[in-house]
């Protein structure tokens, strides 16, 4: 029984599995106030194990048959009419209809969107990346994109519309573009940036972006969040105030601590040092993504494990950017950190099918040196 779980663990690459959960927990214990009636602390803990335990799960699987474009076209047709279906039945919060409401169970589908675009993309692009050159197929590709892109935006969710378009734009650029259709694709974004701004931005979207550029311009009304998140950030110094003594969260000083501006909770009480340490968690994670991309049996394995690292890269540097004062607040989650159910569920489903993608790899020769210091083997 003992040498079943030690295989199951080494099966599911017991290091990835171990900075996932330093994370998790750390995000548990930076958003809770230690108190018995704390429901934060319970549900998120609760999340945390189906995470867990959906990644431990996927990681034992294979995926070959995702490049079967029935299958692939299915989940993206399953989540369109899920996205739609938010305007008919979807929850209503902060202005934004992006959740479906179950109970005491809120779940956001734009998260499992980004997954399902990452293999359609994945899928697309590794049966015509020696033809990227062909223009054709960046417009296709961002057909594919724009459509639950369009639909997000009108929710309005610009935070997870963004994901979507650095998703797509991400393996543009990794399948091979060219200099010539790269300055049109820029061309292109610029000219969508400027017709959303005119008629899809809400006010108090176009506000936040002012306040980006202006960043002390209101810091009593548009750019009060911003403006406390830097103030924690830089208030917990070198080592921090400790758990539990972020002044700035726990007063209730730095609005939404346990979501948007968890990364600002948490540089509060761990510090410098502590911020260092879990960046350098992150780098992990997206160094053993990148690993995995390296050694790929096919071009669709490596596009999708590219495509979620860009997912994850993006989320953590336009929240974190966020939270020091360099990026505009769009309410996109801290990966595996942030309060919240659907987003952690979902980034673990990616994480286990990139592990589970790694079973039938080519990781040859040259490769076994690396493979040992990352415990693959």
């Amino acid at each position: 029984m003992f040498q079943r779980i030690i295989s199951f663990f080494r099966v599911a690459d017991v290091t990835l599995f171990a900075v996932m959960a330093c994370i998790m927990l750390a995000g548990l214990f930076t958003m809770t106030s230690f108190e018995a009636q704390d429901s934060y602390f319970w549900k998120q803990g609760l999340w945390i194990l189906i995470a867990l335990s959906a990644f431990l799960v996927l990681s034992k699987l294979e995926y070959r048959f995702l490049k079967e474009t029935r299958v692939v076209m299915t989940l993206y047709v399953i989540l369109l009419t899920v996205l739609s279906l938010l305007f008919i039945l979807g929850h209503i919060s902060k202005g934004a209809q992006s959740w479906f409401q179950l109970g005491g169970i809120a779940f956001q589908p734009s998260d499992l969107m980004k997954l399902v675009l990452i293999i359609v993309l994945a899928k697309y692009f590794s049966r015509r990346h020696m033809q990227i050159a062909n223009i054709r197929h960046i417009i296709v590709s961002a057909i594919y994109a724009f459509i639950p892109f369009a639909l997000v935006l009108l929710q309005p969710d610009l935070g997870s519309a963004m994901v979507l378009f650095f998703i797509w734009l991400g393996m543009v650029l990794v399948s091979g573009i060219s200099k010539t259709h790269l300055f049109t694709v820029i061309a292109i974004c610029i000219i969508t940036f400027s017709l959303a701004w005119k008629f899809a931005f809400k006010p108090y979207q176009k506000a936040r972006v002012i306040n980006f550029v202006y960043p002390l311009q209101d810091i009593r009304g548009t750019g009060y969040n911003a403006y406390q998140s830097m103030i924690a950030v830089g208030s917990g110094g070198v080592l921090g105030k400790g758990i539990g003594y972020g002044t700035q969260s726990r007063l209730n000083f730095l609005p939404e601590y346990r979501t948007d501006f968890i990364f600002a909770a948490y540089a509060e009480e761990w510090g410098f040092i502590g911020a260092l340490l879990l960046l350098i968690f992150y780098g992990i994670i997206l160094y053993k993504i990148a690993v995995y991309a390296l050694v790929a049996d096919s071009t669709f394995e490596a596009l999708f494990t590219y495509g979620v690292a860009i997912w994850i890269i993006t989320h953590i540097t336009i929240n974190i950017g966020m939270n020091i004062g360099i990026m505009p607040v769009t309410g996109i989650p801290l990966p595996l950190m942030s309060y919240g159910g659907s987003h952690l569920l979902a980034e673990c489903i990616a994480l286990g099918m990139c592990v589970g993608m790694r079973q039938y790899a080519r990781w040859g020769h040259k490769y076994q040196l690396k493979n040992e210091f990352l415990g693959l083997e």
